[in-house]
């Protein structure tokens, strides 16, 4: 084990005893805030310190084994002990050290999820349609629950914008690798002559901001309007001043509102959209300066990055990041998008290994 990591490790026990010294005390329940804070410490260090307790355990008893060699009558079992012994020392080592990665706090949020459609006009359109049920049906196979915020359909069905809230424990840990630009290859069903075309759709996934603790909004720095909806929704949502617009004025940020009747529902949601976009703002420009020091492995999630090509001639799928292949294009488009995910973070774990070994 490395000595930066065994230190590491040997913070985390002094820190657990002291946590448990003070969770002791008299009185610690008068304060109820620094109470959950070091209950929630304690249960997130014990695991850690107890994976370190066994890691040292086994070594001890390599040790032990080593001096049964000279035994001549003990010899064979000293060294099967200390063969199988360096085995799972090797998968205790591995254990800690993903214990110890970084925990993204973001990881158990909700999100908002925004599909735009891009080149290829009305298919491209389409296309977004056929993203937002992917994920819908991902998130329905997750026991999580969706919700339409904000939508602008096409003449043709799909939409060229729409933006939809999953509700869910860990949905931002599942899915915040799916920003970027998704391509899709197939016959359009407006393609008389049976041609391939080529179209694309962006793809953003924020993690829902607590607008008290993450984000703070001066209301002196919006603008709000308010006009009628238009589409579909019957008379009284075409008759009403309910849909609303807000304009970030100092990064410019615009988001605007309809699908409900209601103009206080719609402004609450527009501004929990603008929340959200203010925060991924900021993560993305930190992330930016980190990824100058050293790029990322699953790629920047940069709006106009290609990270995803949908073949439907071949039933193909493949994710550029990780060059990763499925022939399980049918599967994946009815929300089955377990293996990519699990792949994604995979990777990003091994990333986040390789620097802690740095």
């Amino acid at each position: 084990m490395k000595a930066s990591i065994a230190t590491k490790l040997s913070q985390l026990v002094e820190r657990l005893e002291e946590v448990t010294h003070l969770l002791v005390q008299e009185g610690v329940t008068q304060d109820m805030e620094q109470y959950r804070k070091l209950t929630r410490e304690h249960a997130e260090l014990t695991p850690v310190v107890e994976a370190y307790q066994a890691w040292r355990q086994c070594d001890a008893d390599i040790v032990t084994a080593h001096e049964m060699l000279s035994d001549a009558e003990m010899k064979d079992f000293a060294q099967a002990e200390i063969d199988a012994g360096r085995k799972r020392l090797e998968a205790l080592e591995i254990d800690l050290q993903k214990r110890l990665l970084p925990r993204d706090p973001n990881d158990e949020r909700n999100i908002f999820l925004e599909i735009r459609a891009g080149t290829g006009g009305d298919e491209a359109a389409l296309f977004a349609g056929d993203l937002l049920r992917m994920y819908t049906r991902f998130a329905e196979r997750s026991r999580w629950q969706v919700e339409i915020v904000s939508s602008s359909e096409s003449d043709l069905g799909g939409y060229k914008e729409v933006i939809a809230r999953i509700v869910g424990f860990g949905a931002y840990s599942k899915l915040k690798f799916e920003s970027g630009g998704h391509r899709v290859q197939r016959v359009p069903v407006t393609e008389t002559q049976g041609r391939i075309h080529t179209s694309a759709c962006t793809v953003a996934v924020m993690a829902e901001a607590d607008e008290v603790e993450d984000v703070q909004i001066n209301p002196a720095e919006l603008r709000i309007d308010t006009f009628r909806a238009s589409g579909a929704g019957g008379q009284h949502i075409n008759k009403t001043d309910s849909a609303v617009r807000v304009i970030h004025l100092p990064t410019g940020i615009v988001v605007e509102c309809q699908d409900d009747r209601s103009q206080h529902k719609n402004k609450a949601r527009a501004l929990a959209v603008l929340a959200a976009r203010i925060m991924d703002a900021r993560q993305r420009e930190a992330q930016a300066k980190e990824a100058a020091e050293r790029k990322s492995l699953v790629g920047s999630g940069d709006r106009s990055e290609r990270i995803r090509t949908y073949n439907f001639p071949q039933g193909r799928i493949t994710d550029h990041r990780i060059n990763l292949t499925l022939y399980k294009l049918d599967a994946v488009m009815d929300g089955d998008l377990f293996e990519l995910t699990e792949a994604l973070s995979a990777e990003h774990q091994a990333e986040q290994l390789a620097l802690l070994a740095d």
